[in-house]
């Protein structure tokens, strides 16, 4: 089969964006509320945010999650925003008023942490209409009772172990959507899509490396 020409249009200004490693594409992806989503940037840069070719973000940060954080991120990007809402020392009431905020303010998905009890995610559950995604960090989590509790997806961040958790879990249960870490490289991420992941979580260069290589092209310049 002759392969299918895809045109590219960009902008004199806007062609200069993070782009996706080119072996996400290869992920079947998911299709959360109707939109196809292979790849999320997990970052809560907005500038990166705004500026990247990802499909989806995955707005979750070692803090206490805020309003105050999460309502810029989503009403600044242009793509569906995934948004923590705890699950370590934030709980309880809290994160459901996190979880019913972040869907008025039009996340497509809240994101629960690993140590958050079911009796909370069932709380989020009753709640909200937009998925719940609990974060698993090992094989030992009990997945059957996160998807009974109201989990809708599976977000696996296991490290350099991740490829290993994800065709654990995935040999158990053969459809739940699984977004996972495709690791540093494009070997990494390959393994991680052949285990079984269906969307790809890439951490993007931190600002500090992408100006310095704009800096140095500059420099060669003569600037």
């Amino acid at each position: 089969m002759t392969e299918r020409h895809v045109p590219k249009v960009t902008g004199d200004l806007r062609s200069h964006i993070l782009t996706m490693p080119g072996e996400i594409f290869q992920a079947s992806g998911m299709v959360v509320l109707g939109q196809r989503i292979k790849s999320v940037i997990f970052s809560t840069d907005i500038a990166i945010i705004r500026n990247c070719n990802a499909d989806a973000v995955l707005a979750v940060y070692p803090f206490t999650p805020q309003q105050a954080i999460s309502h810029p991120i989503i009403s600044a990007s242009y793509m569906p925003v995934f948004c923590g809402v705890g699950g370590g020392t934030t709980t309880g009431k809290r994160t459901v008023t996190l979880a019913e905020d972040a869907e008025a303010q039009g996340a497509i998905g809240v994101v629960v942490n690993a140590p958050l009890p079911n009796d909370t995610v069932r709380m989020i559950a009753d709640v909200v209409d937009i998925p719940i995604v609990a974060t698993v960090l090992n094989e030992q989590t009990d997945i059957d009772a996160r998807l009974q509790a109201g989990v809708s997806i599976l977000n696996i961040s296991a490290a350099d172990r991740t490829p290993e958790v994800v065709r654990h879990i995935r040999s158990r249960f053969p459809t739940v959507p699984i977004i996972a870490t495709g690791g540093p490289t494009s070997e990494s991420i390959l393994r991680t899509i052949e285990a079984g992941a269906n969307t790809i979580s890439y951490t993007p260069p931190s600002t500090k490396i992408l100006f310095s290589t704009m800096m140095d092209k500059y420099r060669k310049a003569g600037y």
